[in-house]
């Protein structure tokens, strides 16, 4: 009988010796990890099979309504016109010698003086707006103006140039062809005379334009001194220009 309890005391003490060890290894050796890797995994398992499935996020209610992408605006463009108005162009007026000359738009009025500074850098100027005209090659007056005389006198023989002979506008990769069909007048002087000169239909104030006109405008200053008029305005300008209008015939691609 004594022997009998001994060994169950000893027994009993190796169980608890064990279980010691096994409890203070979990964190000083490798070979328990994947017990507790195992015991962890058994753990979501379970978990997994007990927790309701979840719906889908993308996944919209039956019947409920599905919200349509919004459009995508793009960057607003400007009107064609605006574009042609405020584009520099390309003037050559081959039966006078003239190639290659720029045209630059500002908006005001012929001969004022944002359109006077442009010319004195030896290029020609073109004006738009209220009290200016239009683009190359729209319906209405596309009005250039240079210096005869000074800053190289880009249109030093437009008085030379003759009715039917062509002018070209080379804009936006188009060119305007222009022909030449009458010579007019303007007085400095005389805001009749300027109004014509603007006007959307060249010498008519108020008619509505049906056609793509242009009007090349430079100074009559020799004209002027010959017959003794030495009229000057505060930029230095003679009282009359000579104003080529003519009437666009053709365009083609550049």
């Amino acid at each position: 009988m004594t022997r009998t309890r001994t060994a169950s005391a000893a027994l009993a003490t190796s169980v608890v010796v064990a279980a010691l060890v096994g409890c203070g290894a979990v964190n000083s050796g490798a070979a328990e990890r994947p017990v507790a890797a195992v015991t962890g995994t058994a753990s979501a398992a379970s978990a997994a099979s007990t927790a309701p499935a979840a719906s889908p996020a993308s996944a919209p209610a039956p019947g409920a309504p599905v919200a349509a992408t919004p459009p995508v605006t793009p960057s607003p463009e400007p009107p064609p016109s605006e574009t042609a108005r405020t584009r520099t162009a390309v003037l050559a007026v081959p039966a006078i010698g003239v190639a290659d000359l720029r045209v630059v738009p500002y908006e005001g009025t012929t001969d004022d003086w944002p359109g006077t500074r442009i010319q004195d850098r030896g290029v020609a100027a073109s004006p738009y707006g209220p009290g200016g005209g239009v683009g190359p090659g729209e319906v209405g007056n596309y009005l250039v103006t240079a210096h005869r005389l000074s800053a190289g006198g880009p249109l030093r023989d437009l008085p030379d140039l003759k009715v039917g002979e062509s002018v070209f506008v080379t804009s936006g990769g188009t060119v305007y062809e222009y022909r030449i069909t009458e010579t007019r007048q303007t007085s400095f002087r005389s805001e009749r005379s300027l109004a014509e000169q603007r006007a959307a239909v060249p010498g008519e104030p108020g008619e509505k334009p049906t056609k793509a006109m242009i009007t090349l405008s430079t100074c009559a200053t020799p004209e002027d001194d010959a017959a003794g008029n030495f009229w000057r305005d505060a930029k230095g300008n003679p009282e009359h220009r000579i104003d080529k209008v003519g009437v666009l015939v053709s365009s083609r691609a550049a």
